[in-house]
């Protein structure tokens, strides 16, 4: 966190104390389907996917990973998340309620503008991410993904891979062949 700002030693105690850690093991779920979601999350080690189910299809939407904030937007709206989430490695989360970050909020003026911050840097992921589904074809899709990703490509199988892209494996096979 203290990349987005700086925090008193007071703040740093109050949310570790309101923080649990969360250990998984690899192919372990998260969540599920239709699931609603009350907490926010930063990854401390391991990788993750979010998928949806359509079409007796499983569709990557996103992956995380170390040092990254994840929740869902259905947050907000206190609604089902339609993602699933799965561990692809072991992995070591840490947890705090909404509630317990809004009360943080009220209490400590200073986190609004961090929470501000974190919050950009999603939209700015989630409008990367809406243009390169709308602009780009598969091969373009691929290379986005290497550059925003370059640490996931030998954590996550071609499989998810391919479907995060939007091709089947063996189409992704010929696009990395070139």
């Amino acid at each position: 966190m203290k990349e987005y700002g700086m925090l008193s030693h007071e703040v740093e105690k109050e949310i570790e104390f309101r923080t649990k850690k969360i250990l998984k093991k690899k192919d372990d779920y998260f969540s599920k389907e239709d699931q609603i979601l009350t907490s926010y999350f930063v990854f401390s080690e391991g990788v993750f996917r979010a998928y949806i189910y359509r079409k007796n299809k499983e569709i990557n939407v996103w992956f995380g990973q170390e040092n990254q904030f994840f929740g869902t937007a259905m947050l907000y709206a206190n609604r089902p998340s339609p993602e699933k989430i799965q561990f692809l490695e072991d992995s070591e989360i840490y947890a705090i309620s909404t509630d317990d970050l809004d009360n943080l909020y009220k209490l400590y003026p200073e986190l609004n503008l961090i929470g501000i911050k974190i919050a950009e840097e999603l939209c700015v992921i989630l409008e990367d991410r809406i243009t390169s589904l709308h602009t780009e074809n598969a091969p373009e899709r691929y290379q986005s993904f290497i550059k925003e990703h370059p640490n996931l490509i030998n954590r996550i199988n071609l499989g998810h891979i391919a479907s995060y892209v939007g091709v089947t494996q063996e189409t992704l096979r010929r696009i990395r062949k070139g």
